[in-house]
């Protein structure tokens, strides 16, 4: 056992001291490689309020870089950096400028390193930027509830008409529910994307979104079929609920980063968008339910369970948004929906298995083209 862990160290500390031997000798110094270092400025935050503009900027170059210059709208303007001094890789500082912004005007903010390198942000709409207060606090959580917690019970209220289907309605109910998690999918991992693309380039949050939404699929598929069971009724409808969860929490982070920036111009039909939009999950959540006698603390349950993340996300989006974990946990909630749709799908297959069909039929076919269609339909009132 001994010799097998420093068969593990040895190749570790070799590895190490080649490292350190590479760096101090230096060996591409004859080939004259003396290209200038890369460097790269992420802005991640934007804050307006009385005193100016404050920006949230991560450097992401190969060295430490130095903003030397701020522009704003085209003249040189004084600024102050917290912490102050060259930034490391990574590291992050706040630049704050007093500049008197115009509410509704659209800024254009250059920064210029000690290279002469630019760095551009553009402000589309200058607003005030949310501060925490215990009124906002409670007013961006009653935005949650009506995206998140409402139009998820309003759809658990067709429960009782499910369970009136026959066998072949509860075929089409399930391949409702899979269509519906494909349109989600899609969107969940577009929106992890999107949000990627401004974060800092050096974490590779592309490539993350990716990994995370494998990793929290195989996690979640090993976890619900634990001790060779696979998931029905009630536990199938609560691993349906989270996915959704957290599909409904990066839904809040990109409303609350909306409103807080001034985006959502559509205001309150944005809202009843997210509402309408939202309430085809609830039918989703209860159609697994139909062949039990659940509780109404287990609809109460499930409802939270997927619509609380929405007014968790609209308070991170609003008053602490980061894009890269943004990215990470849109990533879990691809891989989360994804192992859901295995699961329903494979409660379709056991459903037709006994009514002595195939999951593939013309009604399950129906029900998948039309819980895309609905998603997609719906998903016209909340793009903003």
């Amino acid at each position: 056992m001994k010799k097998a862990w420093l068969w593990i160290i040895l190749p570790l500390v070799a590895l190490l001291i080649s490292i350190r031997i590479f760096l101090s000798v230096n060996p591409l110094e004859p080939l004259g490689v003396s290209a200038p270092p890369i460097e790269n400025l992420t802005i991640e935050r934007t804050v307006l309020d009385d005193k100016g503009i404050s920006l949230l900027v991560r450097a992401g170059g190969s060295e430490p870089m130095q903003i030397a210059q701020v522009q704003v709208d085209g003249a040189y303007w004084e600024f102050s950096q917290n912490p102050p001094g060259a930034l490391p890789r990574l590291a992050t500082a706040w630049i704050q400028l007093p500049y008197p912004w115009v509410w509704d005007e659209a800024h254009k903010i250059d920064f210029v390193t000690n290279t002469g390198v630019t760095f551009e942000h553009t402000i589309d709409v200058a607003v005030p930027t949310p501060q925490i207060s215990f009124p906002r606090f409670l007013a961006y959580a009653l935005l949650g509830l009506y995206v998140g917690i409402l139009p998820v019970g309003l759809g658990m209220l067709f429960y009782p008409s499910l369970k009136t289907l026959g066998g072949q309605g509860m075929k089409f109910i399930l391949a409702l529910t899979v269509g519906m998690l494909a349109f989600l999918l899609v969107d969940t991992l577009e929106e992890g994307l999107e949000l990627a693309s401004g974060a800092a380039s050096a974490f590779s949050s592309s490539a993350l979104v990716w990994l995370v939404a494998v990793a929290s699929f195989l996690a979640m598929l090993a976890a619900g079929r634990r001790g060779g069971k696979v998931p029905e009724g009630s536990a199938l409808a609560t691993y349906l609920a989270f996915s959704i969860g957290l599909h409904n929490l990066g839904e809040g982070l990109a409303i609350g980063a909306a409103f807080a920036a001034g985006k959502a111009a559509l205001g309150s039909l944005l809202v009843v968008g997210f509402t309408l939009h939202n309430i085809t999950e609830g039918i989703g959540i209860a159609a697994p339910l139909v062949e039990a006698r659940p509780k109404f603390v287990t609809f109460l349950g499930l409802t939270a369970l997927a619509g609380l993340p929405a007014v968790l996300g609209t308070w991170m989006g609003a008053f602490a948004f980061s894009p890269h974990w943004a990215a990470v946990f849109l990533g879990i909630g691809a891989g989360a929906i994804l192992q859901v749709m295995v699961e329903v799908g494979s409660y379709l297959a056991r459903t037709a298995y006994k009514l002595g069909g195939t999951w593939l039929s013309q009604v399950s076919l129906a029900g998948f083209v039309l819980g895309l269609a609905l998603m997609y339909g719906t998903a016209f009132l909340v793009n903003f």
